[in-house]
């Protein structure tokens, strides 16, 4: 059965419209809100029925309402715009490190780049709030199909599906949040306040999550579905990071997670092609046999939201840029740049190096100055062929990457230079940049290591994650235009050891007795 996201009316469904939240990590109360509205029990006749409750799962990593950008937010009191899932997890994996700085006075934004923020931060909150209700749509999911008795193979693909997308929430919960509230499938729906979870517990109960589901996901998914390469992107990057999760580092199991990814056959593409993974067709680089593992859905007609590559694009745009040259249909929101310490980065030839200069200062004088620090275009609605849509909007039908063989080929060089596993990792390493235009490095360092992952991996949502693996997000050891700063008030300096950890929302903490706040906060 085909799960078109184009199609499948999942803006609309009863599913999306009949469930709230309890609170913000409470489990799913499915009492719809207007009783006339059609209940779960009474739509889910079909497994066409269960396959749209699923696209809800997915849909939900792009959008921010079922009515699209217009539409009442999933998540009450929270902004559509910035509570959309990818926007809260740019604005907490990019906005705190060197790669990106936003010039916008909107309530705390500047201080996630100031890395100053508390645990009240809306910005925060909205990313807190995102993961949990992600992780709490798939465990309804799981419920209903459990519920429903089905032994339909069909139906336990759904399942997993469901299963793997709560993988990768919780993922970011466990990389961002640390000891987290946890529920399931099993968890009473409207039942006590979710217990807190050590963050190695979690790590241990979602290895043998995704494990088992890797097993029984397909290895070559439809596309935008969920398989096995994005259950061992999620392991990968579990063990990648198994020091910062669980304080004993397994740099060996990220390493066969990531020759599993290769085995199936991911292929990396040419140098022709590379700028092409962040265009307006880029769905056409997905799948076996190229280079995206997996990617979030966008489409300026059926993916109308104010965050995913909306944000990312437009807010890239500015100053004296033609936003038709990016592939846009209107002005850009003049407000994400580079600090110069990444442009620094760059040796001569790299084409990854995309930087707009025009008009623009490479250093950061002023933060709420679009024209302070180069804008970076690596991101772009223009189609494969370098046109742009004939009714091109402001919202891109770029696809956002969300795991790529680049990174499985960079994590294999970690593994190799930093956990001395025997592997590929280094060859690897140097077609990466063999592919980006720049000399072979023999034997590369953990600074070249750390470096590479920032050029190719830019604004894919790792590098606030790579810092803290690599002891340099709070540090003295390497500072950044504005980093620990108030603004444009005083020097770049080393902050509080606390931010390589969020809070949890203060308002979870409130209203749940069972957590307690992350040190610090």
């Amino acid at each position: 059965m085909k799960f078109n996201i184009k199609k499948n009316g999942i803006y609309s469904f009863a599913f999306a419209t009949a469930i709230s939240l309890t609170a913000c990590v409470g489990d799913l109360d499915v009492t719809p809100i207007d009783p006339n509205l059609d209940t779960p029990e009474k739509v889910l006749t079909s497994t066409e029925a269960y396959n749209q409750m699923l696209a809800k799962c997915y849909s939900a990593l792009s959008v921010s309402s079922p009515d699209g950008d217009s539409g009442d937010p999933d998540i009450q009191g929270i902004d559509g715009g910035f509570g959309q899932y990818l926007r809260a997890l740019y604005n907490m994996q990019e906005l705190p490190t060197d790669e990106a700085v936003i010039g916008w006075n909107d309530q705390t934004l500047k201080d996630l780049h100031g890395l100053q923020w508390t645990s009240s931060d809306v910005f925060v909150s909205a990313a807190y709030s995102r993961v949990f209700y992600e992780i709490s749509l798939c465990n309804e999911v799981m419920r209903r199909i459990d519920n429903s008795g089905s032994s339909d193979p069909l139906m336990q693909q759904y399942r997993a599906e469901a299963r793997a997308i709560r993988g990768l929430s919780y993922l970011h919960a466990i990389d961002m949040f640390g000891n987290v509230p946890f529920t399931d499938e099993t968890s009473e729906v409207g039942g006590d306040n979710p217990q807190q979870i050590k963050r190695a517990d979690l790590f241990n109960w979602l290895v043998k999550d995704m494990e088992e589901t890797a097993n029984i996901l397909p290895a070559n998914p439809e596309k935008y579905r969920a398989g096995k390469g994005l259950c061992y992107m999620i392991l990968a990057k579990l063990y990648l990071n198994a020091k910062v999760y669980t304080g004993t580092a397994n740099y060996q199991k990220c390493a066969d997670y990531c020759q599993k990814v290769i085995d199936l056959g991911y292929k990396l593409e040419s140098a022709t092609d590379y700028w092409k993974l962040f265009c307006a067709d880029n769905d056409q680089y997905l799948g076996i046999g190229h280079e995206i593992i997996f990617s979030v859905y966008q489409d300026h007609i059926n993916t109308q939201a104010y965050g995913g590559t909306t944000y990312i694009i437009n807010a890239m745009v500015g100053g004296s840029m033609d936003y038709a040259d990016y592939g846009l249909g209107g002005n850009g929101w003049g407000g994400i740049r580079v600090t110069p310490q990444f442009v620094n980065k760059f040796e001569d030839g790299d084409q990854r190096a995309k930087f707009y200069t025009n008009g623009q200062t490479k250093e950061i004088v002023d933060i709420g100055d679009f024209a302070s620090g180069y804008a970076f275009t690596k991101f772009t609605n223009l189609k494969a062929d370098y046109t742009s849509l004939s009714d091109a909007n402001s919202f891109p039908d770029t696809d956002f990457p969300v795991f790529r063989l680049g990174d499985v080929y960079l994590m294999l060089a970690e593994c190799q230079v930093v956990g001395n596993i025997s592997c590929d990792g280094i060859a690897k390493f140097n077609e990466i940049r063999t592919r980006a235009g720049v000399n072979t490095i023999a034997s590369p360092s953990a600074s070249d290591i750390i470096d590479e992952r920032a050029r190719e991996l830019a604004w894919e949502c790792h590098r606030r994650s790579d810092l803290v693996r690599f002891g340099l997000l709070t540090s003295g050891d390497y500072l950044w235009s504005h980093k620990g700063m108030n603004s444009n008030v005083g020097t770049p300096h080393a902050v509080d050891s606390k931010y390589n950890l969020f809070p949890l929302a203060s308002s979870d903490i409130i209203s749940n007795p069972n957590l307690e706040q992350n040190p610090g906060y």
